[in-house]
């Protein structure tokens, strides 16, 4: 790129919400309704459309995404070799393609393939929107742009699985229909949009192979710890909605599980939307390692309450101080891989740090076990020790300074 544009970028980096911003931001946004339409709704599309049993219908779901999250680092391998325009615009057809047969097929085996692209070009568009952030955004301000990123995924949650509860009364495939055609409206406008969007200023394309990025990945010390520390913490906060049904059924009846579960995805939901740019905004590079211990703080503290918990008060209290925790580390993670990832490296630094959806698919698995062997209560103790663990990873991988 010649020095005009190279300019043109240092300037548009100084304001915060460019063009460029909006459209990746709205990217983010736009597929998460969509992706959010149809998948909630995965285990009863699997019961009445495959008559799959319960437990085989949590290895599909856990091993669609399991898959796709390894898969990922091979997808940030890419973003870091193409144009974050080609890249979107590519993923985000695999993503409307994807859906279009999930909603046309009537076997199980291609059902499930297509859930597995759904989410593979989900993480990969997800990657090349954190790095174009990367790109765009000066070291400052990405803190809050990686808040908002994330309030506009929680809306996306928020209003997607509504949608789709209204288009499954119709038809049960229907919603994937319907995702398929916002994937494709997102196409049509991006790829008028997108085309304005800067490409990488001064930014070298990597010449290694994957299998010698891979090694570079394995060789560094910070990030390994990172990954580490992210798979333990995503055992708690990734699925925390199954763990805590789990625990729920086992110590009330299906009535209360029901209300409770209801009453602490609202609250999840409120706060998140309500608070994340504002804690997010606060979180920078000097603070960062403060922050992320401070967010595990608060997640004992939200574990222990619901350890305790009796009335549904106590329950929606522990929710909110466990949600402020969830709301501090996501951000914070962001941050402290964009810290450390060599700028032609973003995305496949990016793509490791997605294998942390690991952590979320062993967090019912690892519940479940500990719920069959011991008190119902010891599940709570068990994930407060993967968040201390998860700690000391973070404090390991924060101690050196500079990147590695």
């Amino acid at each position: 790129m010649n020095d005009v544009s190279g300019e043109l970028v240092v300037q548009d980096r100084a304001r915060v919400y460019t063009r460029p911003v909006i459209l990746l931001l709205s990217a983010t946004f736009i597929l998460t309704v969509a992706r959010a339409l149809a998948l909630p709704y995965l285990v009863v599309y699997f019961s009445q459309v495959f008559s799959l049993g319960v437990t085989d219908i949590g290895l599909v779901v856990g091993g669609a995404l399991i898959v796709s999250s390894l898969l990922g680092v091979y997808g940030g391998f890419l973003v870091d070799r193409f144009s974050n325009y080609r890249i979107l615009l590519g993923a985000a057809t695999l993503f409307a393609l994807a859906f279009a047969v999930a909603y046309q097929v009537a076997s199980l085996v291609p059902f499930i393939i297509a859930i597995v692209m759904v989410n593979l070009s989900y993480a990969v568009i997800d990657i090349a929107v954190k790095s174009g952030i990367g790109l765009l955004v000066i070291t400052d301000k990405r803190g809050s742009v990686f808040s908002m990123k994330y309030t506009l995924t929680n809306v996306g949650y928020a209003i997607g699985p509504f949608l789709g509860v209204l288009f499954a009364k119709i038809s049960p495939g229907l919603p994937f229909a319907v995702s398929a055609m916002i994937g494709v409206g997102f196409v049509g406008l991006y790829s008028v949009l997108g085309e304005r969007l800067p490409q990488e200023a001064g930014a070298v394309r990597p010449n290694n192979d994957f299998a010698r990025v891979l090694v570079h990945l394995g060789r560094n010390y910070r990030l390994v710890c990172f990954t580490i520390g992210g798979v333990l913490s995503a055992i708690v906060f990734g699925q925390f909605t199954a763990y805590l049904s789990q625990y729920l059924i086992v110590t009330s009846d299906p009535e209360n599980t029901y209300r409770i579960i209801n009453y602490l995805v609202t609250t999840n939901a409120c706060v998140v939307i309500g608070l994340q740019y504002l804690i997010g905004s606060r979180i920078h590079q000097n603070n960062l390692l403060r922050m992320l211990l401070l967010g595990m703080l608060f997640f004992i503290t939200g574990l222990l309450g619901f350890a305790y918990a009796q009335g549904w008060m106590v329950w929606v209290v522990a929710m909110i101080i466990f949600t402020v925790g969830e709301i501090i580390i996501i951000p914070a993670e962001y941050l402290f891989i964009d810290y450390i990832a060599p700028q032609d490296m973003r995305g496949v630094y990016y793509g490791a740090q997605n294998l942390s959806n690991l952590g979320a698919a062993l967090g019912p698995v690892l519940c479940g076990a500990v719920l069959s062997l011991y008190a119902p209560q010891a599940m709570f103790y068990v994930l407060s020790l993967c968040v201390v663990a998860a700690s000391l990873f973070y404090f390991l991988g924060s101690r050196r300074g500079g990147h590695s």
